[in-house]
């Protein structure tokens, strides 16, 4: 199964109870298809006792059966705690975004979104020239004007 096919497959479950174990999770989405895989994130904390950070991934075999626990699962209780059941976001590359070591200018991504076409740099020079075409002074030709406001008849 390729990465992106995985993705689509793996479902993200948030706001677990400290209590929650893979065995639990594995019992709980199982009436939804095959799971391929559970991994419940430890914690990286020296001083914390929490056994995992309160969330987890479970990836199925089938992104059809990944559907199914998200409609069946969101908001449902486990263990005292309301669960959110969402689809899983793939990893952000550590090549591309804010985190990256590159600048974001020299991404290939970056600079296929936000690249000026000829077109609309013809535009622009062309609105530049229409600005130019107005007066210098806005005030010019109210020199004769003797009192503000409507002219009286």
């Amino acid at each position: 199964m390729t990465d992106a096919a995985r993705w689509k497959a793996t479902v993200y479950v948030g706001g677990l109870a400290s209590l929650v174990t893979t065995g639990n999770l594995h019992d709980a989405f199982i009436p939804f298809g095959e799971i391929a895989d559970i991994t419940l994130p430890k914690n990286d904390a020296p001083n914390t006792t929490d056994p995992h950070r309160g969330f987890a991934y479970v990836e199925y075999e089938d992104a059809e059966d990944a559907k199914e626990a998200i409609d069946n699962m969101d908001q449902s209780e486990l263990f005292g705690r309301v669960l959110k059941v969402s689809a899983a976001k793939p990893p952000k590359s550590a090549e591309e975004g804010l985190g990256s070591k590159t600048a974001i200018w020299e991404q290939e991504g970056w600079l296929a979104e936000h690249a000026v076409s000829e077109e609309d740099r013809t535009a622009a020079a062309g609105a530049r020239g229409s600005i130019d075409d107005r007066p210098d002074d806005p005030m010019q030709g109210l020199e004769g004007l003797d009192v503000a406001g409507p002219k009286p008849e």
